[in-house]
């Protein structure tokens, strides 16, 4: 039988990251903060407290606050609500939890996200990257390295990430 040329596009060469990244999420003013990848979970988080919904102009919003913590500088932040979603948490307890939508930057690229609005005191890192953050930007999770987009900046969120490779899950 006569092959016939396949009409689709070539596909894109898969690109290999770190279990930990450099991400920024510009939207919300973070930049160069180390995130865990995460495929274990759906979706991707942010920690955030004071997590407040309102309504301007017909349209809803979220008000939180992003506290100091592993590379990040403390922050009030205000962005239109995608919704509250069913989410399932570390301890594998479904939770509802606010998700917004927000650019993020790995590496060169750039591309919109969803983000829950989750309290991650006792995680080591204050951002996941789940699964839905990367899947149809052909990547490929290298778990037993780091940083293969870039290392991290210099101070407290490169010594905090250290610590992230035995306390975080």
């Amino acid at each position: 039988m006569k092959e016939t040329p396949s009409k689709t596009r070539p596909a894109r060469e898969k690109t290999t990251i770190g279990w930990r990244e450099v991400i920024s999420l510009p939207e919300l003013g973070i930049s160069d903060v180390v995130a865990k990848i995460d495929t274990g979970a759906r979706t991707s988080a942010i920690h955030a407290t004071h997590v407040v919904p309102f309504v301007r102009e017909g349209a809803d919003w979220v008000r939180f606050h992003i506290p100091h913590s592993s590379g990040l500088r403390a922050r009030d932040v205000e962005a239109p609500l995608l919704g509250e979603r069913p989410i399932k948490n570390t301890s594998g307890i479904h939770e509802d939890r606010l998700v917004i939508e927000t650019a993020l930057v790995l590496g060169r690229r750039r591309w919109r996200i969803e983000v829950s609005l989750a309290n991650r005191t006792r995680m080591a890192l204050p951002i996941i990257l789940g699964r839905t953050a990367i899947r149809r930007h052909k990547m490929l999770v290298d778990p037993g390295r780091s940083f293969l987009l870039g290392k991290p900046p210099h101070g407290a969120a490169q010594k905090r990430a250290s610590a992230a490779e035995t306390s975080d899950s």
